[in-house]
C-alpha cells in the first residue's frame, strides 16, 4: 500500500485490535473505509480479502477463520497436530500480511484467507 492514509488506517485497526479485541461495529466500519482506499489504489487482492473479512465478521459476530497452515516439511519425523488458531490472533496475522502484501509468501497466504472466507460463506472459489 502506497497510500499513507491507508497505511495509517491499517495501523489503527491493528492497534485497536491488540488493545481492545474484536469490536465488531468499529472494525467493520474501519475495514469498509480501508477497502475504499485500497480500491482507489487498485489492489484487487486486498480489496477482496478486506470485503470478505468485514462481511464475515458482521455475519458471524467474530472472526472464525484459522491461520493458514504451513506446508509440512518432508523431513519432519514427528507429526504434530497443529492447533487451529482463529479469532483475534488469526485476524492480527492477516493484517500483518496485508501490511506487506507485495511479498509473494504474504500474497499466497492472503489468497488462502480468501479461499477460507469463501468456503466458510459457502461460496465457490
Amino acid at each position: 500500500m502506497e497510500n499513507i492514509k491507508a497505511q495509517k488506517l491499517l495501523n489503527k485497526i491493528q492497534r485497536d485490535l491488540m488493545r481492545n479485541g474484536i469490536i465488531i461495529n468499529t472494525l467493520v466500519e474501519d475495514l469498509k473505509e480501508l477497502r475504499k482506499l485500497v480500491v482507489e489504489e487498485n489492489i484487487p487482492l486486498l480489496a477482496k480479502v478486506i470485503r470478505l473479512t468485514y462481511e464475515h465478521i458482521d455475519e458471524n459476530e467474530g472472526f472464525l477463520i484459522a491461520i493458514p497452515e504451513d506446508e509440512p516439511l518432508e523431513d519432519e519425523a514427528e507429526t504434530e497436530v497443529a492447533e487451529e488458531v482463529t479469532g483475534q490472533e488469526s485476524l492480527e496475522y492477516m493484517f500483518s500480511l496485508m501490511a506487506d502484501h507485495s511479498n509473494k509468501l504474504n500474497e499466497m497466504e492472503l489468497r488462502e484467507y480468501v479461499k477460507a472466507l469463501k468456503e466458510h460463506a459457502g461460496e465457490d472459489y
